[in-house]
């Protein structure tokens, strides 16, 4: 009796830590790359950008559902498209870019949740696209998670340097031959790539609060952007760490709780920024 016992609480943890490590593992191969593409996210000041076209990929599900193809093939897809989209009607149409923003950003979603309203064939779980269900992540969903963390960042450091001019700014970039264009481009796919990766980690809803909150906090104490995108990496690893801790002790939601975390990790470097701040200012006087 004891002996049948202590085997099936041995069990029970043994699966608590597998299910646990790979969602770990899930959520460090996406923040690696979320921190570094939320670098350029925050410097550039493309946060509602970000937010559009996290938000399209609840239509790329749906899709996805209705013609029976991969879902991450489908969110990949309708982030691109919506993301080459913006930048052909901010160059030809009459309205501005915020109010374009604003116009595909909930009309996709609403959208996608409308369509997914009519597939009542489906049996799918909206709260899990909507907030992510990082503790479902299997042995195959890490592979793809890794491998494209690995060519997001092979690609990355490859167009670093015509991003960062690109940011800087961009007729220099385009005087000195470094085709902001296609760079402009190739980060538009990374950043789909990114969020298609992520929707099962995070959900469509939180996906910008991984992009942006690392990276908001790595900028207050980092001194150049290879620094700070290093520190974003960092910061959001902690977060996921952090935030499926929370999950695992309080039961909440687990992917609220990495958003959490990393807000955290933020008001605790925002207060340490602020009283060096002051100490320095004291000093000096």
């Amino acid at each position: 009796m004891i002996t049948g016992m202590t085997t099936a609480i041995t069990t029970d943890t043994i699966m608590l830590d597998d299910f646990l490590l790979r969602a770990g593992l899930a959520g460090i191969g996406v923040a690696l790359v979320a921190g570094p593409l939320g670098c350029f996210i925050v410097w550039r000041r493309l946060a509602y950008f970000g937010d559009t076209m996290a938000h399209s990929a609840l239509l790329g599900v749906a899709l996805a559902v209705l013609l029976d193809v991969d879902l991450m093939l489908g969110v990949f897809g309708i982030a691109l498209l919506v993301a080459v989209s913006l930048g052909m009607l901010g160059r030809a149409g009459p309205l501005s870019a915020d109010s374009l923003l604003g116009l595909l950003s909930h009309s996709t979603l609403a959208l996608g949740l409308v369509i997914v309203s009519f597939l009542s064939w489906v049996r799918i779980d909206l709260m899990a696209f909507l907030f992510g269900d990082i503790l479902s992540v299997g042995r195959v969903d890490l592979l793809i998670i890794w491998s494209g963390a690995g060519l997001v960042l092979a690609v990355l450091a490859w167009i670093w340097r015509p991003l960062l001019a690109l940011t800087v700014h961009e007729e220099v970039a385009a005087a000195e031959g470094l085709h902001p264009a296609r760079t402009r481009l190739v980060f538009m796919v990374l950043m789909a790539a990114v969020i298609a990766v992520a929707m099962k980690i995070i959900g469509v809803l939180l996906i910008t609060a991984l992009l942006i909150i690392p990276a908001a906090t790595a900028r207050l104490f980092s001194r150049g952007p290879e620094m700070m995108a290093v520190g974003a990496a960092l910061l959001g690893m902690c977060a996921v760490i952090g935030g499926l801790m929370l999950s695992l002790k309080a039961d909440s939601p687990s992917g609220p709780s990495i958003v959490v975390a990393a807000l955290c990790l933020f008001l605790v470097a925002l207060c340490i920024r602020l009283v060096s701040a002051r100490l320095r200012s004291a000093g000096d006087r």
